[in-house]
């Protein structure tokens, strides 16, 4: 997504208005969607962004085409800055608000708001929209995407990005869940897809068999990798990352790591030290 830009403020359908969070970079592209969802004059916000400085303008403005005089209440697809690190301004500039999200309190000590839990199979309706929860871990142990319902389209938050794939975080990352979620939305058959960073997918169940086979094909090259030799995970991504910019190895080295982990839960591969992930030297194991 580097070098990727959106509209600050855009409308993707008659229930879906997008407020761009103003927080680019490598890892968010053109920054966080936040999301306006409903038809009525009060609306869902789905997500909040990172805190930054403009942001509310550029919601208020949001707001204002999309026809919406005011925030019923916020929902959050998980823990992370880049989509929780707004509530406060939010809060500040629209008024008191009931926020969401799936508890996880490694995420949640540091929220300004007392937290509404919410889980999989829940349901939020506004004017126009019902959002139907589903619990899909992997990027984080708390990340929830939600089915709109009246157009059978997907808000995937960080699991399914508009442009590029998805980290793996090291530390609270795990791919066989990741893994399990992606094939749990396949089944779901989204018409379209509202990503958390990136455009519009127009076609939801080919751009989730294309994150799987795109898994499924890393996986294959880190073994071949490890076939050629004993390795360190930043020796591993030099190996496979060849069709990624260096300035995405640290990241990329996240996602070789929960794949390693994957692998050494089915006794595929496994460390020749006691080393964390990152550290370790990784080697296949024996047939």
């Amino acid at each position: 997504m580097i070098g990727l830009t959106l509209p600050e403020v855009d409308v993707w359908s008659g229930r879906v208005a997008v407020a761009l969070g103003l927080n680019p970079g490598i890892f968010t592209g053109p920054g966080t969607n936040t999301y306006l969802i409903g038809s009525g004059r009060r609306r869902i916000l789905l997500d909040t962004g990172q805190g930054v400085a403009g942001y509310p303008d550029v919601l208020a403005r949001a707001m204002a085409r999309a026809g919406c005089d005011e925030i019923q209440e916020i929902v959050l697809t998980h823990g992370h800055l880049d989509h929780n690190g707004g509530v406060a301004q939010v809060v500040d500039r629209f008024g008191p608000q009931r926020v969401s999200k799936l508890p996880w309190p490694a995420f949640d000590g540091a929220s300004p708001v007392a937290l509404t839990p919410i889980g999989d199979g829940d349901v939020i309706r506004t004017e126009g929209a019902t959002l139907r929860a589903v619990h899909t871990p992997g990027h984080a142990p708390d990340h929830l995407c939600f089915v709109l319902e009246e157009e059978r389209a997907l808000f995937s938050g960080d699991n399914v990005l508009g442009v590029g794939t998805t980290v793996i975080p090291s530390d609270s990352g795990d791919l066989l869940d990741y893994m399990r979620s992606l094939e749990r939305l396949l089944a779901l058959a989204p018409a379209r897809i509202y990503p958390a960073h990136g455009p519009v997918i127009a076609d939801g169940p080919a751009k989730l068999r294309e994150y799987i086979a795109h898994r499924n094909q890393r996986e294959r090259q880190i073994l071949a990798a490890l076939a050629e030799g004993d390795a360190p995970i930043a020796g591993i991504v030099k190996r496979v990352y060849t069709d990624v910019p260096e300035v995405l190895h640290r990241a990329a080295a996240q996602s070789v790591a929960s794949h390693l982990r994957k692998l050494e839960r089915e006794g595929r591969v496994r460390r020749l030290d006691g080393r964390a992930p990152l550290d370790a030297l990784w080697s296949r194991s024996a047939a």
